[in-house]
């Protein structure tokens, strides 16, 4: 286990917040700091506001969540996807007729929502137009791509491509096994899932040739693509890992970069906006920034309290952290 007391520290620097209630997600509206909660409600904090404004959601359990920076979505055990903007307004964008609970969302260009119950994923443009498509079985992560419209479903024995606006069947990219979290590379060319297993499986586009990355301790549970989509970060072992996809063959045939050894594992990744910097937090408490070039580290929030890290999230501009621990105690720090 590294010794992190000798990092540099800006743990004096972080405002703490008292959510009352577990966090699952941290999204940034504009200025404003938007913590997630497990149970129905989001609660918005403005920078120059030390009590969080709570605006309630779902009747029930939010499963999952997308942010774009202008509006979050939600799904939840209601069966309801439900939009908030930065003024607190909401809009309920679907209601499920049987009540399904929405457990996966995707936020795209132009608009476009994404959402998930059971074997379904539908589709919303901003006009309101509602496409769907039934997967062989229940979708485990949904992710639009940059270019076109189009989704990438993850789901057991695969990934499928959807094309809402054509009538063909999706394109299958098959890999035996279940498909729990799935993610576009910003270029468009690869597509990474999460497995079962403590291991990520990966297809290049151009070919569908396959991309095995394992090495994990447990199953990874959060990964981001880092500023310019040079490195995939990940968490999901006791450090923190980041794959190479600047070259046209991504990860294959080479070694991940390794830093930030912990005792603890990794569970929670968020990559600066610009910056060639990671957000990790362990199951202990402890955040770090991560500086990809040289591994400096500098200690955001102490593992004291030994609760782990549930949610990482930061603003546009990459001046606030916004951090969430299982506690429900969550901090935000000015980088600026």
């Amino acid at each position: 286990m590294s010794d992190h007391s000798q990092s540099v520290s800006i743990t004096e620097r972080v405002s703490t917040v008292a959510t009352g209630a577990p966090v699952i997600a941290i999204h940034f509206l504009k200025d404003k700091v938007a913590f997630v909660l497990a149970e129905e409600a989001v609660l918005l904090l403005a920078p120059d506001q030390e009590v969080p404004q709570r605006i309630a959601l779902h009747d029930g359990g939010i499963l999952a969540s997308a942010g774009d920076g202008t509006r979050i979505v939600t799904g939840g055990d209601d069966g309801k996807v439900v939009e908030i903007d930065a003024s607190g307004a909401t809009r309920t964008v679907f209601t499920d007729p049987k009540g399904k609970w929405i457990d996966q969302i995707a936020l795209g260009a132009d608009g476009a929502v994404a959402w998930s119950a059971g074997k379904v994923a539908q589709v919303a443009t901003r006009k309101g137009e509602v496409k769907s498509v039934e997967l062989p079985s229940s979708v485990g992560g949904l992710a639009f791509l940059p270019k076109g419209f189009r989704l990438a479903i993850a789901h057991y024995n695969g990934a499928s491509l959807w094309f809402p606006n054509a009538q063909a069947k999706p394109e299958f990219l098959e890999w035996k096994g279940s498909h729990l979290g799935i993610t576009v590379s910003p270029d468009g060319r690869f597509i990474v899932t999460t497995m079962q297993e403590p291991m990520l499986h990966g297809w290049r586009l151009a070919d569908s040739k396959h991309m095995r990355m394992s090495g994990y301790a447990t199953r990874v549970r959060s990964m981001q693509w880092t500023a310019g989509g040079e490195y995939l970060a990940t968490g999901g072992s006791d450090q923190l890992i980041l794959w190479p996809f600047s070259g046209k063959d991504g990860p294959m045939g080479k070694q991940p970069k390794l830093l930030a050894p912990h005792g603890k594992k990794l569970v929670v990744v968020a990559c600066h906006p610009t910056q060639p910097v990671v957000a990790a937090g362990y199951e202990d408490g402890m955040v770090l920034l991560v500086r990809i070039e040289d591994g400096a580290e500098v200690l955001v929030h102490s593992a004291e309290l030994n609760t782990p890290v549930t949610a990482l999230g930061w603003s546009g501009d990459g001046n606030q952290l916004a951090f969430a621990c299982e506690d429900r105690v969550a901090g935000v720090v000015d980088l600026a």
